[in-house]
């Protein structure tokens, strides 16, 4: 329908601003999840190159139908950028990161998969450039997770949100920095009421939702719970599985 390509446009034009392009110079662009080409288009229209990378054989028959003028790449990213080291000057992607958080077959490991696809993307970036990936996280263990594997690769960067307190125009940009770590952009629409502006998540290896005063989870919470059992498990300790009943109370019986 005309509104998803209108949202779809809109998120790539953000994605592209986000990735703070050099205006002088035509730049190449990875397009990862690509599908028929709607972020290209966006991207031949700003003067730039680009190279889309999509797992659906469908979508990319419908980007050469409407003749876009990127180069298309039919693969899965799971398996990894194949690509030549620091060719592309940025890379967007809308909408598709959060698939590589499903195991579609036994042999999928979400964590590996996202390491194969930051790592080997790391590699594809040159110095100095950005990844912008927008995505539908279902919940903030899989933010976490994306989150956690894209700096083992060794991206810096951050989470920024747009319309943070909205709950339709909320959007989510893995912003990510290769080789060095530029400041965070402001998330659009985080002016609070009284000008001030609420701060982006910048992130950083420990979990940091909820902190009391000095910095550390409330004792006994959830959070203090689950960063508990996350040492242990770093110690190589046998430590029970985290579930929906972790840190929960339990009714007094009578």
């Amino acid at each position: 329908s005309s509104r998803v390509v209108q949202i779809q446009s809109q998120m790539s034009e953000r994605a592209v601003e986000l990735l703070g392009l050099p205006e002088d110079r035509p730049c190449l662009l990875l397009d990862v999840g690509c599908g028929s080409g709607l972020s290209g288009d966006y991207i031949s229209e700003e003067g730039h190159y680009w190279i889309g990378m999509d797992i659906s054989s469908a979508m990319l028959d419908v980007a050469v139908e409407r003749e876009v003028e990127g180069d298309l790449l039919l693969a899965d990213v799971g398996q990894g950028i194949p690509f030549r080291p620091g060719m592309f000057d940025g890379c967007i992607s809308i909408s598709a990161v959060q698939w590589l958080c499903n195991a579609d077959k036994k042999s999928h490991s979400p964590p590996k998969r996202l390491y194969r696809f930051f790592s080997t993307l790391y590699t594809a970036l040159a110095r100095g450039s950005r990844a912008v990936l927008q995505l539908y996280p279902e919940n903030s263990e899989q933010l976490e997770l994306i989150t956690a594997q894209a700096m083992r690769a060794g991206f810096t960067g951050g989470m920024v949100v747009d319309y943070p307190n909205s709950a339709k125009a909320k959007k989510f940009f893995l912003c990510l920095f290769v080789g060095t770590s530029g400041t965070l952009p402001k998330g659009l629409g985080t002016e609070c009421a009284g000008g001030e502006e609420m701060h982006q998540a910048k992130f950083t290896n420990e979990r940091t939702r909820f902190r009391n005063a000095k910095g550390k989870s409330v004792k006994k919470s959830r959070d203090w719970i689950l960063e508990k059992k996350e040492r242990r498990r770093r110690q190589g300790k046998e430590v029970r599985a985290d579930t929906k009943y972790t840190g929960r109370k339990r009714r007094p019986r009578f």
